[in-house]
């Protein structure tokens, strides 16, 4: 089995979403089934005891193994300094047994489905932020990364079932605007390649978080927030609204 939701910024949201009350379905998995996180997981951020004390819960009391792929809210530098395995077709950084980092630009092999991952995001509160302390230059990705993951996506020939990325296509950006009111007021690179490959490559989901919202866009693509979905067969279906919690439109 293979779940999907979106931010939980570190133990803000990660606790509640997923204990056993919001995602009862945990009870049936096992440590081969999957919960992924689109980005903003927050974890490691300084590896202190509040850190230590969620990992373990996860690794330990969650009978689940935790994907996750990297958000514009992370500690990229420590990311950075877990070594690099191979895991399932694609790159990743193992947190501990069960905590999985998904690098950008990567193609899984999960379950039957073909995943692509490519995380990272521009933080527009970074004006308010220290660099090293709660922002990092390396939320957003490199020219390395935008074309390990197109030459990535070359070799299945452009045809994935699933797509994950924290933030979304230009398109998708003009259609959050106009229906949420979001202030983001430029394209950056992000959104140019992820337009790219909205254009170029076949799939049959695509998945992305960032805005703090739920909801359906065309194009087959899907921003999580709150929701946990399953993939199934053909799509994916909601199992869970999660709670409801104020909009941080600040931390996008």
């Amino acid at each position: 089995m293979i779940y999907i939701t979106g931010d939980v910024h570190g133990a803000i949201d990660l606790g509640k979403r997923l204990n056993t009350k919001n995602f009862p379905e945990q009870k049936q998995m096992t440590k081969n089934d999957y919960v992924i996180i689109a980005g903003d997981f927050g974890f490691p951020w300084n590896m202190d005891k509040e850190d230590q004390f969620w990992l373990k819960w996860l690794d330990k009391t969650k009978p689940f193994t935790t994907l996750f792929i990297d958000g514009n809210h992370e500690n990229h530098d420590l990311l950075d300094s877990y070594p690099v395995e191979m895991w399932n077709g694609g790159k990743v950084h193992k947190i501990n047994d069960s905590v999985i980092h998904l690098m950008r630009g990567q193609v899984f092999e999960l379950e039957g489905k073909r995943i692509f991952t490519f995380g990272g995001a521009d933080s527009h509160d970074k004006a308010h932020r220290k660099e090293g302390i709660n922002w990092w230059k390396r939320e957003m990705p490199s020219n390395e990364e935008y074309e390990e993951g197109l030459k990535n996506l070359e070799k299945v020939n452009y045809e994935v079932d699933t797509i994950i990325t924290h933030t979304c296509s230009s398109t998708s950006l003009d259609y959050l605007r106009g229906r949420f009111k979001i202030a983001v007021d430029r394209i950056d690179d992000t959104h140019a390649y992820f337009y790219q490959l909205e254009q170029k490559v076949s799939y049959s989901e695509w998945f992305f978080g960032h805005f703090h919202e739920d909801c359906e866009l065309p194009n087959k693509q899907i921003l999580l927030y709150n929701h946990i979905r399953q993939f199934t067969e053909k799509e994916s279906i909601i199992i869970s609204d999660g709670e409801k919690r104020e909009r941080h439109g600040k931390k996008i």
